[in-house]
């Protein structure tokens, strides 16, 4: 069928207003149910047993003593797990990630590596009979620690161009009345959200059906069904509601487990990964190592922009984070050369983490752009006002709009800028030296091809199916008021369901990408479905069903550089005399397109900003460089930003309109992130006087860098 494009009345109405979530009644008093608590009859527990060597070889697995355990069903291992298809390109356009491949080979490649799979009668039983299975191994020499003069590194592209250039960089930075050459490091952090992963596999009728908590059902689908070597029509994959991925809830280790189990033992087989496993096994934001040039004109036109970012990723699957991505679309220079590297290391694969790139890209360009600022005389708010590009600093394209200045004039008025002694180190409250920072924020806002089917019900009311995944950002609550509006209706006559690879292929929940492809498809099929009831008299009882499907209208859409955009301020409050950092309040105005529903667009955005906080004073997981393991992997260890490291987060948006985009929603699950914690960081170095380059800014690193008084000699405000 042909796509219509929905007209203008399709877009007002319930968009727009403030809904609290459809489903939030059934979360707040435990109606929902997670991908770990759905019953089964017959259930089976599966236990994944992860390697204790950083490299080497399985020499033997001791199962007899183990399938000798209470309740001990199976035990898969390379020597007797099915053979998996892995030489395809899945769905994101790369190949799987060997760690969910399970059992293929006798190599481990890093530490906590899967190695087995204990299925008992009980969680307790496998757990049990996990801990006692003997692995015997061939442990070879292994490297786990990234540096910057690493000599395996090498220029990767993943997503993007691994490097582009422009201009003489060194004649201009010769030319440069000021420069700034600094390296930035962050470390490697984990997604840590609230409900690990889950999945149960069975086999119904001659059709495999998956139980997951995930991104993305078809995602999930088509790769086991490739996997296994399966039609996609003979798979499900169902995942109602998900306690929180942020890019690591693809498909994984327990997945493929679950499938393998309950396909030897022909009964539903359940895997949970313990949040200990999840740092080897979910995926995780590597490391960086980002060095920026910056030189600017006297004016503060830059005249030199390089930005080279280095990554880590396994040995069986390259993984780029992107840093120096963010750099190729706010700022622009006569010479400008940006560069993304790898190196290949004996650790875990990396894997996408909210704001991929950006989030660690930001805080090096940022805080770069800040000692420029410094460093020339300059407002930090208008360096980059003035350096702010006309088109894509690298493509060329011409943005479909870019309203960075309007989101830092209406920061600036309403965090009061204006009043800023730009003096570091000047201010002080009691004990406490204040500062205030800034910085900006982008975030690609694209749309990938989607189904949808509406269906007008002879009640009256309308159901919308959708392979969509609210992994808690309220896309449920979304998708019910964009299609109330597209119908015309109210949105107590629409019924949304989500989470099931039978309504058909869409776009997962990621890259800020979901709500708007899901809308585009769910309002082009109420488009046609209104012009189907115009020319109907009646409805019969199946009701009417239209299928839209938007890959033709996407393509027709004009190349143009679609982001959203953002400042970020922040004031913190340190503690000279013990290191510590409060984060006093927070301030950051957007611009995002369309916003669909006020109430979990502000959660999103304050929840973005809120992890900027947290990377910047709290996140980092620690290698033993001699095992290859994690001090402490879970979250006594690991500290993320609590109720008490956050201040009232104050967020709001501008008007964002692209003429060209029909939908007009620009997504708002990653953009709060970016640029937070620069903005944070850029304020310590306003309040002490010290620029600290390298994240988390941990009280040690604070007492390191400015000893009993800062630098620039504080007196009371």
């Amino acid at each position: 069928m042909t796509t219509t494009t929905p007209g203008p009345s399709a877009l007002r109405g319930a968009v727009g207003t403030a809904r609290t979530r459809i489903e939030g009644r059934e979360k707040v008093t435990g109606a929902a149910r997670y991908a770990g608590e759905i019953p089964f009859a017959d259930l089976a527990h599966g236990w994944l047993v992860l390697s204790t060597v950083t490299r080497g070889r399985i020499l033997d697995v001791e199962t007899d003593p183990v399938l000798a355990m209470p309740g001990v069903l199976t035990v898969l291992h390379h020597g007797n797990a099915p053979r998996l298809h892995t030489d395809y390109v899945g769905m994101l356009g790369t190949p799987p990630d060997p760690t969910s491949a399970v059992f293929q080979n006798d190599r481990v490649p890093f530490a906590g590596w899967p190695v087995a799979l204990v299925v008992a009668e009980t969680p307790e039983e496998a757990r049990e009979a996990a801990e006692a299975l003997v692995v015997t191994y061939d442990s070879e020499p292994h490297d786990t620690a990234l540096h910057p003069d690493h000599p395996g590194a090498y220029a990767a592209a993943g997503h993007m161009p691994a490097e582009t250039e422009k201009g003489d960089l060194e004649a201009q930075l010769a030319a440069s009345a000021f420069v700034v050459d600094a390296e930035y490091t962050t470390p490697e952090e984990q997604h840590s959200m609230m409900e690990p992963h889950a999945a149960t596999a069975r086999w119904e009728g001659g059709r495999l059906e998956v139980v997951d908590s995930n991104q993305g059902a078809g995602w999930v689908q088509g790769e086991l069904a490739t996997m296994f070597s399966l039609d996609a029509s003979s798979v499900r994959v169902r995942s109602e509601h998900i306690g929180g991925g942020f890019g690591s809830k693809g498909l994984r280790a327990h997945q493929v487990s679950a499938v393998m189990a309950a396909t030897a033992l022909q009964r539903p087989v359940r895997v949970v990964l313990t949040r200990r496993q999840t740092f080897s096994l979910g995926g995780y934001r590597s490391p960086t190592t980002q060095r920026v040039r910056l030189g600017a004109a006297p004016d503060g036109r830059l005249l030199a922009l390089e930005h080279r970012s280095l990554n880590q990723t396994s040995t069986v699957y390259e993984f780029v984070e992107p840093s120096a991505g963010v750099a190729r679309v706010l700022y622009d220079a006569d010479a400008h050369r940006t560069a993304n590297h790898v190196v290949r290391l004996d650790v875990p694969s990396p894997t996408w983490m909210r704001a991929p790139g950006e989030a660690p890209g930001s805080f090096a360009i940022e805080a770069a752009l800040d000692e420029l600022a410094e460093r020339g005389g300059i407002d930090p708010i208008e360096l980059r006002l003035r350096n702010e590009p006309d088109v894509g600093p690298v493509s060329g394209l011409p943005f479909a709009g870019n309203n960075l200045a309007a989101c830092f004039r209406e920061g600036a008025r309403r965090f009061g800028w204006a009043d800023r002694d730009p003096r570091p180190g000047v201010r002080r409250e009691g004990r406490w030296l204040l500062g205030t920072g800034t910085a900006a924020a982008s975030f690609g806002a694209g749309a990938a091809p989607s189904t949808a089917l509406v269906t007008a019900e002879a009640d009256g009311s309308f159901t919308v199916r959708i392979t969509a995944a609210d992994i808690g950002t309220g896309a449920r609550t979304a998708l019910t008021l964009i299609a109330a509006d597209a119908l015309e209706t109210a949105p107590e006559q629409v019924r949304v369901r989500i989470g099931d690879s039978d309504f058909g292929p869409a776009m997962i929940a990621g890259g800020s990408m979901g709500t708007r492809s899901w809308a585009w498809a769910v309002t082009a099929a109420a488009a046609e479905l209104r012009e189907r009831l115009a020319m109907t008299t009646s409805i019969p009882p199946e009701g009417i069903t239209v299928r839209s499907d938007t890959t033709e209208a996407l393509g027709a859409l004009a190349r143009k550089e679609r982001h959203s955009f953002g400042a970020q301020f922040a004031e913190v409050a340190v503690d000279a005399a013990t290191g510590e950092i409060r984060v006093r309040r927070m301030l950051g105005v957007f611009a995002a397109g369309r916003i669909v529903n006020p109430l979990t667009a502000r959660n999103q955005l304050v929840g973005g900003m809120t992890w900027g906080i947290s990377m910047a004073l709290h996140e980092e997981a620690v290698r033993d460089r001699n095992t290859g393991g994690h001090y402490a992997p879970d979250l006594a260890g690991y500290h993320v930003a609590t109720h008490a490291d956050t201040p009232a987060i104050e967020v709001d948006w501008v008007d964002d309109h692209d003429p060209d985009d029909p939908v007009g929603i620009k997504g708002v699950g990653e953009i709060g992130i970016v640029g937070a914690a620069a903005a944070v960081a850029n304020a310590v170095w306003h309040a002490t006087g010290v620029r600290h380059r390298d994240l988390p800014i941990r009280p040690d690193r604070v007492l390191a860098a400015t000893g009993p008084e800062p630098a620039g000699g504080a007196v009371d405000a």
